[in-house]
């Protein structure tokens, strides 16, 4: 990949204001982000972009986030996608069922601050690079 094309990430989230804040977080970090108003919008930014990375809320009225990573990891299109899931539902049962079971690829919950969440997706990133240059 040419260093000077900007990484995509989508960012499903049902809340606007977070998409907001993530998109201008990231895109100081020279990503570009789409954002996605919940988990069917999600699916469908996400199989006709292609992004690098997804960030996924798993809390979402229409299609919530578990169903929206278990169809991009039964398609094959989609199934290689880094996932990260930023969710409020931070205790620790659902942290080990979310990356143990379902292994996505990192958890952030909210509140986050904006150092862990750039810091996060640049280390999925780069771990993804690595497998893809072994």
């Amino acid at each position: 990949m040419m260093a000077n094309t900007p990484r995509k990430v989508v960012c499903v989230e049902d809340e606007v204001e977070m998409i907001d804040l993530i998109r201008l977080i990231l895109s100081r970090r020279g990503f570009e982000v789409i954002g996605a108003n919940g988990g069917r919008e999600g699916l469908e930014i996400i199989r006709a972009e292609l992004p690098d990375l997804v960030l996924l809320d798993l809390m979402m009225p229409d299609v919530d986030g578990w169903q929206v990573y278990q169809q991009l990891k039964a398609d094959p299109a989609t199934a290689e996608i880094p996932v990260i899931v930023v969710t409020a539902k931070a205790q620790n049962i659902d942290k080990v069922l979310g990356l143990h079971i379902a292994k996505v690829d990192d958890y952030i919950p909210k509140p986050f601050s904006l150092q862990e969440l750039v810091d996060r997706v640049e280390a999925v990133l780069k771990r993804r690079d690595q497998a893809r240059a072994a």
